[in-house]
């Protein structure tokens, strides 16, 4: 349940201002909404259980230097953080290739996703999460969190369009990959 519960909140924040939510309010503004849910769900429940695969074998793999991973895993999401400040955007070409794919609306959403999260924030995140926590927790709750972030886009994307209050998002997502950060640097090290 702890994996569950830690991979929904960490992937939901992950999601937060990145562009798989900018796709997310993309597609909702040309397709029913949820055609839009669907083809977010298949494409992130693959892409996440690829992710935990990987994650659950480096795991695995060293799973006798815990402290290391721990600390590895810390310096992994203050990157993350970094690269959330840094921000995401959709490219013109990716917002009309959005608009103009006509019919067969899950299909094109799920591929768009699919295609978007590999080597994704919250692709890498949901494996750094895999080494250190149960692979099915960490697997429904990566999957939880993403769909849950989207979601919010797309009604955010449907009530006020385009309009986010990008900055309070970026600045809120960055400041929590930092704490998750620390804290796993802390207790790798042995400080906490």
């Amino acid at each position: 349940m702890y994996a569950f519960l830690l991979s929904t909140a960490v992937i939901f924040v992950a999601e937060l201002g990145d562009k798989s939510q900018l796709m997310a309010m993309t597609f909702a503004t040309r397709y029913r909404a949820r055609d839009v849910l669907i083809g977010i769900t298949v494409a992130t429940a693959v892409v996440h259980l690829a992710s935990v695969a990987i994650g659950a074998a480096v795991g695995e793999s060293f799973g006798d230097h815990q402290g290391l991973i721990s600390i590895v895993a810390g310096v992994a999401f203050l990157c993350f953080g970094a690269w959330t400040l840094r921000g995401d955007t959709l490219t013109d070409d990716e917002a009309d290739r959005a608009r103009r794919s006509q019919g067969w609306s899950v299909l094109a959403v799920g591929t768009a996703f699919f295609l978007a999260e590999l080597g994704d924030k919250t692709m890498l995140a949901t494996i750094t999460l895999a080494t250190q926590e149960g692979w099915l927790g960490t697997w429904l709750g990566s999957t939880v969190g993403m769909v849950a972030a989207d979601a919010l886009a797309i009604g955010v994307g449907i009530l006020l369009g385009r309009r986010l209050p990008e900055r309070v998002i970026k600045y809120g997502a960055a400041a929590a990959f930092f704490a998750f950060g620390v804290l796993l640097v802390a207790d790798g090290a042995g400080w906490v």
